[in-house]
C-alpha cells in the first residue's frame, strides 16, 4: 500500500526558509517521478515542482522558480522541497504526490497517490 508522509511545515517569516520532506512507503520509490503541490485557502490545487525518478530533471512553477529546490534521496525513499525567500503568498497546505511514470513530474494529471499534507504559513 502506497503511503506518503510529509513533514517540515510550520510558521516562517517573510524571507525565511523551510525544508519539507516526504517519506515514501509501499512502492519502489526510485522508479517514479515525484511532485510537490500546494493548496491555499479558497484556491485550487497548484503544481509547484517535480523531479524525475533518478533526479536527473527538475521542474518548477514560475511562482517559485529561483526560490524553491526539489531533490530526492532514493536510498532514503524521500523527496525534499527546500523553500527559501518565502513570501506570504507561499502560505498553503503542501502535498507530495507520486507520479504514475518515471519521467513525467510536470502535471497533476498523472499523480496516483498523495500524502496528507503539511501546512506552511508565512507571516510576520
Amino acid at each position: 500500500q502506497v503511503q506518503l508522509v510529509e513533514a517540515g511545515g510550520g510558521l516562517a517569516q517573510p524571507g525565511g526558509s523551510l525544508r519539507l520532506s516526504c517519506a515514501a512507503f509501499g512502492f519502489t520509490f526510485s522508479n517514479y517521478a515525484m511532485i510537490w503541490a500546494r493548496q491555499a485557502p479558497g484556491k485550487v490545487l497548484e503544481w509547484v515542482s517535480g523531479i524525475y525518478s533518478d533526479g536527473s530533471d527538475t521542474y518548477y512553477a514560475d511562482s517559485v522558480k529561483g526560490r524553491f529546490t526539489i531533490s530526492r534521496d532514493n536510498a532514503k525513499n524521500t523527496v525534499y522541497l527546500q523553500m527559501n525567500s518565502l513570501k506570504p503568498e507561499d502560505t498553503a497546505l503542501y502535498f507530495c504526490g507520486k507520479d504514475q511514470y518515471s519521467d513525467s513530474a510536470i502535471s497533476l494529471d498523472a499523480i496516483d497517490s498523495w500524502g496528507q499534507g503539511t501546512q506552511v504559513t508565512v507571516s510576520s
